[in-house]
C-alpha cells in the first residue's frame, strides 16, 4: 500500500517547520511569571526563617533564670553592695546585689520594672530588651518573676527621668542585666506587703479598693508581717534600745548579768508565775530577776542590769499585756537615798530618748506613716508626782478615788492626759505608793508606814517602769513576807543572803515592748514583739 502524506498547509513555506502558537506562547509566559513569584516567596520565607531562627537565639541566656541550690560549694568572692549606699555619684557604674521583690509590673513586652528591697530600703529597678545583653525572652521570663522572690541582681547605676517616689531611694535606679533567683514562695502570700504597709486612713475611705490585713492575721504569718518597711524599722528601735539602755549604764559602772530563768519559788507571788515540771520536782519560770539582782548587790556587785525574757501568768487580753516580755533591768546599792536610784534611771530613759530621736529620725518617720503620732514629748527636768498628788489630779478632773486605791488603767491614761495637758509632757514620774500595792520586798517609807519608797515611769499616760528600794534587813524583809503570805522558808537563799550583809539598794524593771509602744504610739503591744506571747497566742 502507498504512504499518504498529510496535506500541506499552503501559508507556511516549504522548508520551514511550524512555531509555537500565540496560545501556547502566553501559557508559557504564565509558567514563567509563576515560577519567579514562586522563587520570589521561597527566597522571602528562607529569608523570614533565618531571621526566625536567629530570633529564636536566646542570646541572653546565660543572663537570667533559677539559681541551683546553694550548699556552700565554692565562693566566687564577687563584692556586694547594700542599696541604701546608692547615691547619683555612682551613675554608670556596674553594681551586684541580693534583694527582695516587692513588686513588679510589665511594660508590654519589651520591659519590666521592679521594686527591689533590702530590709527598711527599697529601689526601682527595670529590665529592658536590648541587643546582646536582655533578650526578649530574658524580659518575659522577668515578668513572671514572684513577688517576694530572693533575687541576685547585676546592673546599672542611672538617674530616674524624676524622682522614685515608690522607694525609699528615689534618686537612682538599676538598669538590670542580669538577674537570677536565689529562692521563691512556694505558695500564695497570705496577703500583699503593699496592703501590710498601708496606713489606717486608707481603708477609712468610702472608696477604697484596699484589703485590710487585720493584726491576728498579721500575727499568724508573721513572718511575712515582719518584711514590711514599718516592722522592719520597729525592731531596728526596739534593737537600739537595748543598745543605749546597756551603753548608758556600762558608761555608769554597771555589770550586765545573766540570772536564771528557771526558779525554785515565785518571785513576786504564787498567783502569776508558770510552774512546770524540774526532774521529780517543780520549778517555776522567773517573773523577773529580782531575787538575782538584789543577792547580787549582797554580793557586793554594786551596780547591776540584764536585758532578758520575762513570764507573767497573768490571764490579761489587753492591749498592754503579754505573758512573756524583754525585761530591762537594773539594780543598784546607793549611798543615801533611793532617788539616787530614782534620777539615775531618770536620766538613763531620756537618753534613751534622745538616742531614738536623733539617730532613727528616719525609721521614725517611716512608723509614723502607718501608725500616725504626735511626736514623743519630754521635760528637761522632769515632773516628779508624789501618789497623792498624782490622786488630787484624778479627783480634781472628776475620778471617784480613795488617797490609797490603786490607780487601774483607764485613770492611769487619764493621768496622762492631765498632765500632757497642763504640763505638756508625754514622761512623768510618780513617787510614794502606797505600801499595800507592791511587793513584799518594798522599803516602807521612814515617815509614813502606810507609804512605800517605791516609784513608777510613765509614758503617754501608761507604766512602763516599776521599781522601789528594797528591804535589805533580814527581820523585816521577813515580816513583810508573813504579811503578803509567804513562808520565809520558802525562799531560804534570798533572806539568807540579807544575813550575811547588804547594803541599801534599789532598782526597777522597764519592759522593752511597752516602750517601744508607747514612744511609737502604736496603740497594741503586740505590735513591738517579735513574736507576741498572750493567754491566746503561742505560735508562731
Amino acid at each position: 500500500m502507498a504512504d499518504t502524506e498529510p496535506p500541506k498547509d499552503p501559508q507556511q513555506p516549504e522548508g520551514e517547520a511550524a512555531g509555537p502558537s500565540k496560545n501556547e506562547l502566553k501559557k508559557r509566559a504564565k509558567e514563567a511569571e509563576k515560577e519567579r513569584k514562586r522563587q520570589e516567596r521561597l527566597a522571602k520565607e528562607a529569608e523570614q526563617a533565618k531571621a526566625k531562627a536567629a530570633a529564636d537565639v536566646d542570646y541572653s541566656a546565660q543572663r537570667y533564670g533559677k539559681l541551683p541550690l546553694n550548699q556552700s560549694k565554692e565562693r566566687e568572692g564577687r563584692p556586694r553592695i547594700q542599696i541604701s549606699s546608692l547615691t547619683p555619684s555612682q551613675e554608670g557604674q556596674t553594681v551586684f546585689f541580693r534583694a527582695r521583690v516587692t513588686a513588679s509590673r510589665a511594660q508590654g513586652s519589651k520591659m519590666v520594672f521592679f521594686n527591689l528591697r533590702q530590709k527598711t530600703d527599697s529601689i526601682q529597678a527595670l529590665v529592658v530588651v536590648s541587643p546582646e545583653k536582655v533578650s526578649k525572652q530574658m524580659v518575659k521570663w522577668a515578668g513572671t518573676i514572684p513577688d517576694e522572690s530572693i533575687v541576685l541582681v547585676e546592673g546599672t547605676v542611672q538617674l530616674p527621668l524624676e524622682e522614685v517616689k515608690s522607694a525609699s531611694i528615689g534618686n537612682v535606679e538599676i538598669l538590670i542585666s542580669q538577674l537570677f533567683i536565689v529562692s521563691s514562695p512556694e505558695s500564695r502570700l497570705p496577703f500583699s506587703i503593699e496592703d501590710a504597709s498601708r496606713p489606717e486612713a486608707e481603708f477609712e475611705k468610702e472608696d477604697t479598693q484596699f484589703a485590710r490585713v487585720n493584726l491576728d492575721t498579721r500575727l499568724d504569718n508573721r513572718i511575712v508581717d515582719l518584711r514590711t518597711q514599718t516592722n522592719q524599722a520597729i525592731f531596728k528601735l526596739q534593737s537600739a534600745v537595748t543598745d543605749l539602755f546597756s551603753s548608758f549604764l556600762r558608761a555608769k559602772g554597771f555589770t550586765e548579768i545573766h540570772t536564771p530563768k528557771l526558779q525554785g519559788a515565785a518571785t513576786e507571788s504564787g498567783a502569776s508565775v508558770f510552774p512546770v515540771s524540774y526532774f521529780k520536782g517543780q520549778a517555776f519560770l522567773a517573773q523577773s530577776p529580782q531575787l538575782a539582782k538584789q543577792m547580787c548587790i549582797a554580793a557586793d556587785f554594786e551596780r547591776v542590769f540584764e536585758v532578758g525574757p520575762v513570764f507573767r501568768a497573768e490571764n490579761a487580753n489587753t492591749h498592754r499585756h503579754l505573758t512573756e516580755f524583754m525585761g530591762l533591768d537594773l539594780e543598784m546599792a546607793f549611798e543615801e537615798h533611793y532617788h539616787e536610784v530614782l534620777e539615775l534611771i531618770d536620766e538613763m530613759l531620756k537618753s534613751i530618748f534622745r538616742g531614738l530621736k536623733e539617730s532613727y529620725s528616719k525609721e521614725i518617720e517611716w512608723i509614723g506613716r502607718q501608725f500616725p503620732a504626735d511626736e514623743f514629748k519630754w521635760l528637761d527636768e522632769t515632773l516628779k508626782l508624789a501618789y497623792a498628788d498624782a490622786i488630787k489630779l484624778l479627783v480634781d478632773d472628776g475620778v471617784e478615788i480613795g488617797p490609797l486605791d490603786d490607780i487601774n488603767t483607764e485613770n492611769e491614761k487619764r493621768l496622762g492626759r492631765i498632765v500632757k495637758a497642763k504640763y505638756d509632757t508625754d514622761y512623768f514620774i510618780v513617787d510614794k505608793f502606797p505600801l499595800e500595792l507592791r511587793p513584799f520586798y518594798t522599803m516602807p517609807d521612814a515617815t509614813n508606814p502606810i507609804l512605800s519608797n517605791s516609784y513608777d515611769f510613765f509614758m503617754r499616760g501608761e507604766e512602763i517602769l516599776s521599781g522601789a528600794q528594797r528591804i535589805h534587813e533580814p527581820a523585816l524583809l521577813i515580816e513583810k513576807m508573813r504579811e503578803k503570805g509567804i513562808e520565809p522558808e520558802s525562799m531560804k537563799d534570798y533572806v539568807d543572803a540579807f544575813r550575811l550583809g547588804c547594803p541599801p539598794h534599789a532598782g526597777g524593771g522597764i519592759g522593752l515592748e511597752r516602750v517601744i509602744m508607747l514612744f511609737l504610739k502604736l496603740n497594741n503591744i503586740r505590735r513591738a514583739s517579735l513574736f507576741p506571747r498572750d493567754p491566746k497566742r503561742l505560735q508562731p
